[in-house]
């Protein structure tokens, strides 16, 4: 299954795509009633850049009735950052009232690989939008996220190949008392994801997000590593649902979460695509779904046999 794909719902809204310029008799929604996704293609018909399309849209429509922004591609976004974007958003605040969530980065593998999407400092953004609830970021190359203080953000999401121990880091030191999901793809270190468990601890020790009910420690080559540390994690009784889903997840790592602290609280708890044997998978299954539990165990991961080396790969690197 594709794991990267255009977002077709952020905010609980529906996303609507600007039209181009060419577009000129295209019917627009009520402003507040969608995401509005922004982007150019570098490579089409029109000579429009990113900026141009920016001032479009706050031209276009009634800035203070937007409610979520997705950010496609901005240009050739292996050669320029999300720096401009991110800045284009802070200058905006003052127009933009009513913005609840943002999406940077929602680009497709057709539109450039994850670990090809250059990042930046975002935020900026947080700072400028006290009021936001959701974001979210996609590729990990050049992102930094300083450790940051924000009352009102219910919903973080990263999704990258390759997320820098420095984010991790920044994200976990963090005051955010309203979060309550939180999603981040790890990647693998050939891809600059170079955070260890180490990083998640404060996470992982619960208290620091009181709000939290979902956590997503996804698409990791520590995947087993992960696992055993959340099988002992005091963060875990306080949540609805656990995703560990996307990485190099074994038998080692499943059997370790099984044996640790009681899941049956859960509602959900989401292994897909893993190297789980099935005499284990039914033993978690056997465990937990007569508890409530929805358990995803499908989707086996991809791996290599180099000569009696066998080699893993996470669902989304490159």
């Amino acid at each position: 299954m594709p794991y990267v794909e255009h977002l077709t719902e952020f905010y609980g809204l529906p996303v609507f795509d600007l039209p181009y310029p060419n577009e000129e008799n295209a019917r627009l929604p009520e402003v507040g009633t969608v995401a509005w996704r922004l982007s150019i293609d570098p490579y089409g018909d029109s000579d429009e850049e990113f900026g141009d399309c920016w001032e479009r849209f706050l031209d276009t429509v009634d800035p203070a009735g937007v409610r979520a922004i997705v950010v496609g591609p901005w240009g050739e976004v292996y050669d320029h950052d999300s720096s401009d974007i991110v800045r284009r958003l802070v200058d905006a605040h003052k127009e933009l009232t009513g913005l609840r969530a943002v999406f940077l980065g929602d680009l497709v593998m057709e539109e450039a690989e994850i670990s090809w999407i250059e990042q930046s400092d975002v935020t900026p953004v947080l700072a400028a939008y006290p009021l936001l609830e959701e974001f979210g970021v996609r590729g990990g190359t050049g992102l930094r996220f300083p450790a940051l203080a924000h009352r009102a953000l219910r919903t973080l999401t990263f999704e990258a190949g390759g997320l820098p121990g420095q984010v991790v880091r920044g994200i976990a030191a963090s005051e955010l008392p309203a979060l309550e999901h939180l999603d981040i793809w790890l990647g693998v270190n050939g891809y600059g994801g170079d955070a260890t468990v180490a990083d998640l601890a404060p996470v992982l020790a619960g208290g620091r997000f009181p709000a939290l009910r979902h956590l997503g420690l996804r698409n990791s080559e520590i995947q087993d590593e992960i696992a055993a540390a959340v099988a002992a994690a005091p963060v875990v009784a306080q949540l609805t649902s656990l995703d560990l889903s996307m990485g190099v997840l074994t038998d080692a790592g499943a059997m370790a979460l099984l044996d640790g602290q009681p899941l049956t609280h859960l509602t959900s708890l989401d292994l897909d695509h893993n190297f789980i044997t099935d005499p284990v998978a039914q033993r978690i299954q056997a465990a937990l779904e007569p508890h409530g539990v929805e358990v995803e165990l499908s989707g086996t991961g991809r791996e290599w046999d180099d000569d009696g080396e066998i080699h893993r790969f996470t669902a989304v690197a490159e």
